[in-house]
């Protein structure tokens, strides 16, 4: 089920699968993996193949549904996923303190909470529209990686500004390998490249690059709050409202199994 819902995060425009591994409690663990892949191989396989399935079921899933669930219930859907991220948020407060926190730390938290807003307000739009080919999607590719390794980064909204998404969605639908192949060689590649940095990072400043993580996360669920909802008739409200019900429950279930299997 985590798998699946940060599968959803590399495909879901606002979300992102990074984020979404750190509020459900496998970021660290995922980082450390790809970072010393045979350290405790057999160990990491085991419990990265259900996870691993999932995201691969999400993503295929969501490229089915993704047309018309977003076509037809955009603001709805959403909701859900604010409520899945607002359900973790104390779980990760509480993660993020495990090595102390000091008020430089909650500062560092603000100020990437109005560093990472302004950006998705301001800066992201910059980019223009390029053309599909190889080299296109392996840059998608590389957008998909950075989602997962730095978390509150989403991938879809900078596949959308670049005009990429429509297309890469219709190809993982269909199976067509000419946009597959590149796609997962630019994520192989910035796993790669950055996967041993943010380990390094993590063991030398966990309170602070946590506390990073988590105001990232908070403006990136602030960003996805549709604004079409104050418009929305009151079956629709309710719908969104059960939504988020629904969203910050499983958040928070899931929040509780991963305390307890530590």
């Amino acid at each position: 089920m985590k798998g699946a819902l940060i599968g959803t995060g590399f495909i879901l425009p606002g979300i992102s699968g990074g984020a979404l591994a750190a509020v459900f409690g496998i970021y660290e663990q995922l980082i450390d993996f790809l970072a010393h892949p045979f350290r405790r191989l057999k160990q990491n396989i085991f419990f990265f193949l259900p996870v691993g399935i999932g995201a691969i079921g999400g993503i295929f899933l969501l490229s089915f549904a993704i047309s018309y669930l977003l076509g037809n219930f955009e603001a709805i859907i959403l909701w859900f996923f604010i409520g899945a991220i607002v359900g973790t948020i104390p779980a990760l407060w509480k993660d993020a303190g495990q090595k102390g926190r000091s008020a430089g730390d909650v500062f560092l938290m603000m100020a990437a909470f109005v560093a990472m807003l302004l950006f998705l307000l301001f800066g992201a739009p910059l980019f223009s529209a390029i053309e599909p080919k190889f080299s296109s999607w392996v840059l998608g590719g590389a957008l998909i990686g950075l989602g997962l390794v730095i978390p509150g980064l989403s991938p879809s909204n900078f596949l959308i500004y670049l005009g990429l998404y429509k297309a890469m969605t219709d190809a993982i639908k269909v199976g067509d390998m000419s946009v597959i192949t590149p796609l997962i060689l630019g994520v192989l590649l910035v796993i790669a490249i950055l996967s041993k940095l943010m380990d390094y990072l993590f063991r030398t400043f966990y309170p602070q690059l946590f506390h990073l993580i988590l105001g990232i996360v908070a403006a990136s669920t602030v960003m996805i709050v549709p604004s079409e909802t104050i418009h929305m008739s009151l079956g629709a409200l309710a719908a969104s409202a059960v939504m988020l019900g629904l969203g910050t429950w499983l958040g928070w279930w899931m929040s509780r199994l991963d305390q307890a299997t530590r």
